[in-house]
Formats: C-alpha cells, sequence, structure tokens
C-alpha cells in the first residue's frame, strides 16, 4: 500500500463506518462452516477497517487480531469495540510486516476484505503462510468477477462522480491502477492451495444520504477531494437521481467472491 502514501484515506472512516453495507450472513456462514470455527484459536482480519467484519467473529474464536495502516480507521474499530464491549480483539496500527516483528502467532483464518488490491499481493501471501496454522486459510472477499449489470442510477452515479472527480480513479498521492494478475493466479502460483467461491447475490437499500456517504468512504471518493465544492457535486448527484426515482429509494444486487487460498 504503500505506493499509494500513508494516507489513502484519509478523512473517509466516519462515512465508512457509517455508511458502507455490512457484509452477508451468508459470507460469515460460510467462513464458520469451511473452517470448522468453535471458539478456539485466532483470526486476523489484515486491512481491517473499522473491524466491523473481525467483530462478526468475536464469538467463533479465542483472540481476533485487525491490522490497518490507517490510523482513523484503527481509531473507529477501538470505538466501536468499546460499544459492543467484547474483549477478545486486538487491533494494530501498521502493515503486516511491523506485525511480525514483535509477535509470533498462528491464526486459523485470515480475512483480506476488498483491501488485497491495495497490497503487495504476492509478498503479502509469503508473509501469511507461516502464519497460517495447518488446515487454515484466508479468505479474500471481494465483489464477484461475473459482476451484477448496473442499474440506471448506479450509472448515473458514475456520471456524477466523473463529472466532478475526473475520469481516472485517484488514490492517495497517485492514480489506481488494477492488478495485472488475477488472485487466483497469484493463490496457484503460491504455497497454497485454491478454492474459489461465489455467494448469491443479495440486496442492499439505499437513500440518496447514504449513497452519498459511501461515495465520501471511499479512497477514489473522498470529500477532501472536492474541495470547496462538495455542496455543488451533492445538490447535482441528488437532483439527478431524483429524476430517475422520485422517492429517492434505491436497490442495489450486490454478488461477493470469497478466493480460498488454503494450508
Amino acid at each position: 500500500m504503500n505506493k499509494y502514501g500513508n494516507e489513502l484515506f484519509a478523512g473517509t472512516a466516519l462515512f465508512y463506518s457509517r455508511y458502507r453495507p455490512l457484509y452477508p450472513a451468508s459470507l460469515i456462514r460460510l467462513l464458520i462452516q469451511r473452517f470448522a470455527l468453535d471458539g478456539t484459536g485466532q483470526m486476523l482480519d489484515l486491512g481491517c477497517g473499522d473491524g466491523r467484519l473481525a467483530l462478526r467473529f468475536v464469538d467463533w474464536f479465542e483472540r481476533i487480531v485487525g491490522i490497518d495502516q490507517e490510523a482513523e480507521m484503527i481509531q473507529q474499530a477501538i470505538h466501536l469495540q468499546q460499544e459492543t464491549r467484547f474483549s477478545n480483539t486486538k487491533w494494530f496500527l501498521g502493515d503486516l510486516e511491523n506485525y511480525i516483528t514483535n509477535h509470533e502467532e498462528k491464526f486459523k483464518l485470515v480475512t483480506i476484505a476488498k483491501a488485497f488490491h491495495w497490497m503487495e499481493r504476492e509478498k503479502t501471501l509469503e508473509l501469511l503462510f507461516s502464519m497460517v496454522s495447518p488446515g487454515g486459510g484466508i479468505a479474500i472477499i471481494d465483489p464477484a468477477s461475473t459482476k451484477v449489470t448496473p442499474s440506471l442510477w448506479e450509472l448515473k452515479v458514475d456520471e456524477v462522480m466523473k463529472h466532478w472527480y475526473g475520469s481516472e480513479r485517484r488514490a492517495g498521492n497517485t492514480v489506481y491502477r488494477p492488478p495485472s494478475e488475477t488472485y487466483e493466479q497469484l493463490i496457484i502460483r503460491s504455497n497454497f492451495d485454491l478454492e474459489t467461491i461465489e455467494l448469491p447475490p443479495y440486496q442492499h437499500s439505499w437513500n440518496i444520504g447514504s449513497i452519498i456517504g459511501n461515495i465520501y468512504s471511499s479512497s477514489y471518493g473522498a470529500k477532501h477531494f472536492l474541495g470547496d465544492n462538495s455542496h455543488l457535486f451533492e445538490r447535482h448527484l441528488r437532483e439527478e437521481l431524483l429524476k430517475i426515482e422520485p422517492t429517492g429509494r434505491f436497490e442495489e444486487k450486490i454478488q461477493l467472491s470469497v478466493q480460498l487460498a488454503l494450508k
């Protein structure tokens, strides 16, 4: 993630915590069943963000570690943990290499949810191989490769964003470049075994406020990129969306893919 700088998600953590859709229960059930989780062992959530995914597993592990390089995200994770009063979760600000320097631990499950593309992927798999317990593995969670056809309102959001943010996807101090290799290719070349699972699609309901908040939760849609024009952007987007759906309520079909790297 270093090539994007240390402020990739600067100013987004509060929006992230409030507006990002929760991962579906089907994902949690899949991982519980696939790794026979029983309340023992440890879990690592790498690129944990605000910690909401990690905290879904507190009853299924003795201890959970969340690692993220964004201080604002770790602060949100600590706040959420304090609100929910769980005591078996630890948050670490830094990267995987920093963590390994002072910790020698084994993890039954490692989750990387919508974060693997920011990492040095091949190196990350190499480092994690010695950290994963025999019979354990890594779950790399991302939107499914067979993308759901976007609805009219989603296309309009993209159009308005390009108008205000530009056609290139900004990321920290540079521009985002997608990985040249698929995750499957990387896992096959690693010491792990590959298993791919596509979860069934699920629906998420939005209103205009949550759509805007979700945009501001992203690295490329961070509010600070708009400078003094955020109110103009919001007004433009609101007007365009209400033309499509006067009720201001919108539905999105979401499908996730899970690439399992098994040891």
